[in-house]
C-alpha cells in the first residue's frame, strides 16, 4: 500500500468478519468492487488467523481482493 495509493476505510473493532467469528482480527483484507466503487475505495473486511485464507479466496474469486495487511496497520474510526 502506497502512501499515495488508496487508503482503506477506517475499521470500528478488530473483530473477524467471518460469520459466526467473534475472535481478534490479525489481517485486515482491502477489496474493491469496481461495479460499486471509485478505484480509490477500499473497504475492509477483518480477518482471524483462521478465517484469512477462506475470506481472502471469496473475494479474490470475484476479481475484489486487492491486498492483505496486517489488522494493526489500519487506521482506527473515530469514536463518537
Amino acid at each position: 500500500m502506497s502512501l499515495l495509493g488508496p487508503v482503506p476505510d477506517a475499521v470500528d473493532e478488530l473483530i473477524c468478519s467471518s460469520r459466526g467469528c467473534r475472535a481478534t482480527a490479525t489481517w485486515g483484507l482491502l477489496w474493491n468492487n469496481p461495479k460499486l466503487h471509485t478505484p480509490d475505495r477500499r473497504k475492509v473486511w477483518l480477518a482471524c488467523d483462521d478465517h484469512r485464507d477462506h475470506l481472502g479466496q471469496f473475494l479474490d474469486t470475484r476479481g475484489f481482493l486487492r491486498d492483505t495487511v496486517p489488522a494493526a496497520e489500519l487506521e482506527s474510526a473515530p469514536r463518537s
